[in-house]
């Protein structure tokens, strides 16, 4: 393809809002602009990056069986009503309603979709299991699109849905697809890590994320540094095992009251008592979708997790709870709270290092007051269904699985898969009748890949301070041909002659035509990050080009007559590096 003829609309300054890498450089080497706010159109660069990603995942999903399909990205909202996530999914959701009145959204993803039309025309355990996916825009209402293509309103994903008759047909499916993805992230060549996630507001039970090391992710990766274990902060866990016989080793002391007026924080209370913060506890209260406070208790030195207290209890969320609300059913306000006395209503949780404290501090339920030497057992009654795991992991803490310590950075989610169960089947009453002629609920899986999300992710890793550096196997074009004057008759007809041979090898071929300065071509040649570049210079009527190998910038002459056989070995050897 000839350059001039190409919509590249490249910029020299980097636009004031684009904050990151990776919306800098798509920005400033012309493969997206912005329409709205979290909205952008993808240029030819980009798209041909797309398609490149897109025909790698067709190639995966084909090779284990999944079917490619399309569904209506307008979507009844009765069919969200009924699996109640209508009303839970918030204000991401995109509504409006058409001429007749009637509600529809956006949709986000397409569970309830897929689960409706499997529960019409599927009725026998038989015709299952099966796998189908669908690559198509994607639409939610963020409260603050940011980061270019890695937080927007619209974006392009790969979601697939697998429905089986039995558990041992999801977890086939969940490995096949698991597998998949493994094999799609390596060929597009960017780096990451295969994660325990969190389902979130999917539902369902075993959940893996795909997750890219970047500067510009937003979410943490928690690894051990001497093992494979691997988790988002929300589910990461460590190695810690509660103890037996705790009490056993100490005596208890007596139970007493302190005025602590100027003690509302942890470091605070710890200065005033000169205290190992580890040796008392902290007690945040957070209300349930149903407004039920619950009291959550963990050692000073470590805070809540939220995710791991809504998963426990069961609800799609919970939130921080109102200090007026706190105030007016316990007593006494924030800095003050303690698991001692509170009222029946409040439920109580209690974190595994905490419920293992003797002769502990904690807050006494009146504003101003502490307790000192609480014990679980007398002061408070404490069962072991109340106690788990309700922390946030720290770094260097021992990893779960007992090898090495706990690490974190930082990580793009580029794909996520979930083991849903029954929960949208039994909502919409997808059902087959099993080899005993009784009615069974499907059993669903959900995979999704964020295809526009890979753009950016793969442009935070792959880039220098030049620009872009795509990975050979979904880069926009292969070779670049940048000959320095067209009007030198040499250099005119080597250009042709390697954009045919090329060409002709099933190579794709972008030919700088443009009337501009060398400098001004070799600098767009290095925003725009193809594989390989070959310039035609001074020495084409010697039968000498320069190529220049863009991931590492070594620079070579080559004779004309080994280009075809060369390039070809240059472009593998990337692919096999990725």
């Amino acid at each position: 393809m000839k350059q001039s003829q190409l919509f590249m609309p490249t910029l020299r300054e980097v636009p004031a809002d684009a904050e990151v890498k990776s919306h800098q450089l798509l920005l400033k080497a012309g493969y997206i602009r912005p329409v709205t706010a979290g909205m952008f159109a993808y240029l030819p660069l980009a798209k041909r990056v797309l398609n490149k990603i897109e025909a790698i995942i067709r190639e995966e999903m084909e090779a284990i069986d999944a079917n490619e399909m399309l569904v209506p990205e307008v979507l009844p909202a009765e069919l969200w009503e009924r699996s109640g996530r209508y009303a839970t999914y918030g204000q991401d959701l995109y509504k409006f309603k058409n001429r007749q009145d009637r509600d529809f959204i956006l949709g986000p993803t397409h569970e309830e979709t897929f689960t409706e039309l499997f529960a019409n025309d599927v009725k026998s355990y038989k015709k299952l299991p099966l796998m189908v996916y669908q690559i198509q825009a994607k639409f939610r209402d963020e409260g603050r699109p940011r980061f270019g293509l890695l937080r927007t309103r619209e974006f392009i994903m790969k979601d697939a849905y697998s429905f089986s008759a039995n558990q041992a047909g999801l977890d086939a499916a969940f490995t096949k697809m698991e597998t998949a993805y493994v094999k799609i992230f390596d060929r597009i060549g960017i780096d990451y890590r295969v994660i325990v996630g969190d389902a979130g507001a999917m539902g369902g039970s075993d959940s893996k994320e795909f997750s890219a090391p970047a500067a510009a992710g937003e979410d943490t990766i928690v690894y051990s540094d001497q093992s494979e274990y691997a988790a988002n902060l929300e589910m990461a866990k460590d190695a810690y095992v509660r103890k037996s016989n705790a009490q056993e080793d100490q005596e208890l002391a007596e139970l007493q009251k302190i005025d602590t007026p100027n003690a509302k924080t942890i470091t605070e209370l710890a200065t005033l008592l000169d205290e190992d913060p580890a040796q008392l506890v902290k007690t945040i209260m957070v209300v349930t979708p149903d407004q039920d406070l619950v009291a959550v208790v963990t050692t000073g030195d470590y805070e809540v997790n939220m995710v791991k207290v809504q998963n426990h209890l069961g609800y799609p969320e919970v939130e921080l709870a109102d200090e007026g609300l706190v105030k007016e059913t316990v007593g006494a306000s924030f800095g003050s709270l303690g698991p001692v006395g509170l009222p029946e209503k409040v439920q109580l949780l209690v974190d595994e290092r905490a419920a293992d404290l003797v002769n502990f501090a904690a807050g006494a339920n009146e504003d101003g007051q502490h307790l000192l030497n609480v014990n679980w057992g007398r002061d408070v009654e404490l069962n072991d269904d109340q106690v788990a795991d309700f922390r946030t992991a720290k770094e260097g803490d021992l990893s779960v699985d007992g090898k090495g310590k706990l690490q974190f950075t930082k990580g793009i989610e580029i794909g996520h898969i979930f083991k849903l169960g029954t929960k949208y089947s039994k909502a919409l009453g997808a059902q087959v009748l099993d080899e005993n002629g009784r009615n069974t609920d499907m059993i669903m899986g959900s995979y999704g890949i964020g295809i526009s999300r890979l753009l950016a992710a793969i442009a935070e890793q792959k880039s220098d301070d030049r620009g872009l550096v795509w990975p050979a196997s979904v880069a926009p074009f292969a070779v670049h041909l940048v000959p320095i004057n067209l009007k030198d008759d040499d250099q005119a007809k080597v250009t042709a002659e390697l954009e045919e041979s090329l060409t002709a090898q099933g190579l794709e071929v972008l030919v700088d035509d443009r009337k501009e300065r060398p400098g001004v071509k070799f600098a767009d040649a290095d925003l725009i990050g193809l594989p390989i570049r070959i310039t035609i210079g001074k020495k084409a009527g010697e039968g000498v080009v320069e190529v220049t190998v863009r991931a590492t910038q070594s620079e070579f002459e080559m004779r004309i007559s080994e280009v075809n056989e060369s390039i070809a070995v240059l472009l593998d050897e990337q692919k096999d590096a990725q």
